[in-house]
């Protein structure tokens, strides 16, 4: 097994046990047909969370290959787009898809580029495939101007974009941008470092200051953030409950992502506090006016 993670020009996808992913997920080795990825972006979007609980408990593993292998597959524990990508890469690839990883910005054009997807060929047709993004399309998207995919969740949709001379991709929700991603040359260091940043900065990095779990159910769809649970099922109202540290707690672990005592308990020590700061900002002079 290899030892020098992702500061290296090889995306290290031998330190990924394509079987066991694909046992993992429950789907066997066929064809790369577009049917095929279907069915693996389906299956992984519904076996494996996404959740930053390791960045808040600053335990993170880091996002080379065999850390991935190790969290997601072996320990079942979820991550965020660095890990969701780079394993459904390495298994698409090992399947004989061309797969090119592309970097993109959340929500808005100013913000950094930290999250990863795939552009996956499909008989000379390209196709977008975002795993590891909550919320998101759970198969694959043709990278084509104003292409769609009607899901129960809602329309999501491409616009082709040139940004300073660069071609972008805008995918929407229901109209909204969700994020930004453009076709500049990736390599493993990009991944590493965007990784840091979001594990990392204190100021720019929602995830050192929310907690996000989510992953769709065989009922729909949960997001458990520190306070909340907010729970989407086809043809039904989106539901939203109120959550105390310990709730949230419990609601993590309901979404199979494994937390033993002591991770429990340091969880719970920082969603208190979190809820201690809002409530004193709350009640300051001035809050209310």
């Amino acid at each position: 097994m290899s030892t020098h993670g992702l500061t290296s020009a090889s995306w290290e996808t031998e330190d990924i046990d394509v079987d066991a992913y694909l046992r993992r997920i429950g789907v066997e080795r066929d064809a790369p047909t577009l049917d095929l990825l279907e069915r693996i972006h389906a299956a992984h979007v519904g076996a494996f969370p996404f959740s930053n609980v390791d960045v808040l408990l600053g335990q993170h593993p880091g996002v080379a290959p065999a850390a991935i292998m190790d969290k997601l597959v072996r320990r079942g524990r979820g991550g965020y787009c660095f890990e969701h990508a780079q394993l459904m890469a390495a298994a698409l690839a090992d399947l004989g898809y061309p797969v090119i990883r592309r970097l993109g910005r959340v929500h808005a054009p100013e913000n950094g580029r930290t999250h990863l997807t795939l552009h996956v060929d499909v008989g000379g047709t390209t196709y977008l495939t975002d795993p590891g993004f909550g919320l998101s399309i759970t198969g694959p998207l043709e990278v084509a101007d104003g292409a769609e995919r009607r899901e129960w969740a809602g329309v999501f949709s491409l616009h082709r974009l040139q940004i300073d001379g660069v071609e972008h991709w805008a995918l929407r929700r229901n109209g909204e941008l969700q994020h930004l991603t453009d076709v500049l040359r990736v390599v493993p260091r990009d991944v590493r470092s965007a990784h840091l940043t979001t594990s990392t900065d204190a100021v720019g990095s929602t995830f050192l200051r929310r907690l996000v779990v989510s992953r769709y159910t065989d009922e729909g769809h949960v997001t458990i953030t520190e306070s909340t649970r907010t729970t989407r099922r086809p043809g039904r109202d989106t539901v939203l409950e109120r959550l105390g540290p310990r709730e949230a707690v419990d609601a993590v672990r309901e979404l199979d992502v494994p937390l033993s005592a002591e991770e429990g308990k340091r969880l719970h020590g920082i969603l208190a506090e979190w809820e201690h700061e809002r409530a004193a900002a709350a009640d300051a002079p001035g809050a209310r006016q």
